[in-house]
Parts: structure tokens; C-alpha cells; sequence
């Protein structure tokens, strides 16, 4: 017996990150659809991201760079937040660049300091 395979993102339970495998390369249609998958997986996991597995895409450009700030978008939109997995350091670099901060797995999440929270000043230094 045999069935086809189901159409959309794979079901995940919440303690199982929920991965899109982006390939090489896309175009607009590509992009789209990733969107959409991107918004389904945040909806049926609950989960508050999404791991985007970059290591397979082709040489870094703009169009990635557009792709992925669309993933975030719908991202941010469902409520949720994208995080690469295994970006080549030219589109960690491009994506410095361009201003787009991602985080990437397995490093330290990079936040602003709480508001509020001054650092303590030794006696005798001089405040800066």
C-alpha cells in the first residue's frame, strides 16, 4: 500500500524544532510559497520560531538576501521569528551589510540590554 506524499511543511510537536530546508536557489513563486510555509509551521507548532536551514543555498546575493527578509516578515507577521541554520559566512557577512540581523543556531542570542538597567560605576572612576 501506498500513499502520496502529504503537500505542505512537515507536522512537528513543540519540542522539536520546526525546519524549512531552503533550496539553492528561487524565484518569486519559490519565495511565496517558502512564506506560506513558514507561516503554516509557526501555526501548527505554536512554536515561537523557525530554523531555516541555509546551508544548501548557491552563492550569496540579493536575491537571498530579499528571500530571507521575506521569511522573517511572514515570520514576524505569524508571530514568530526565523533562525538560520548553516549560512555561509559571504551571506552572514551581505546580510550584516544590508542591516538585516538574523540569529543563527548555536550561537548566543544578541539582545538589547533591558531598559532601565544601568551599569554600576566603581568609586573614584570617572563617569562616561
Amino acid at each position: 500500500m501506498s500513499c502520496a506524499a502529504p503537500h505542505g511543511p512537515p507536522s512537528v510537536d513543540a519540542t522539536t524544532p520546526a525546519v524549512l530546508v531552503l533550496p539553492p536557489s528561487f524565484g518569486h513563486d519559490e519565495v511565496v510559497a517558502l512564506c506560506e510555509d513558514v507561516r503554516a509551521l509557526l501555526r501548527s507548532t505554536g512554536a515561537g520560531g523557525v530554523v531555516c536551514d541555509a546551508s544548501g543555498l548557491g552563492p550569496p546575493g540579493l536575491a537571498a538576501v530579499d528571500a530571507l527578509a521575506r521569511l522573517q516578515l511572514a515570520a514576524r507577521q505569524a508571530g514568530g521569528r526565523i533562525r538560520l541554520r548553516g549560512p555561509a559566512p559571504a551571506l552572514r557577512a551581505l546580510l550584516d551589510l544590508v542591516g538585516l540581523p538574523f540569529e543563527v543556531e548555536g550561537e548566543p542570542e544578541q539582545r538589547e540590554p533591558a531598559l532601565g538597567v544601568e551599569e554600576a560605576v566603581e568609586p573614584g572612576e570617572p563617569a562616561v
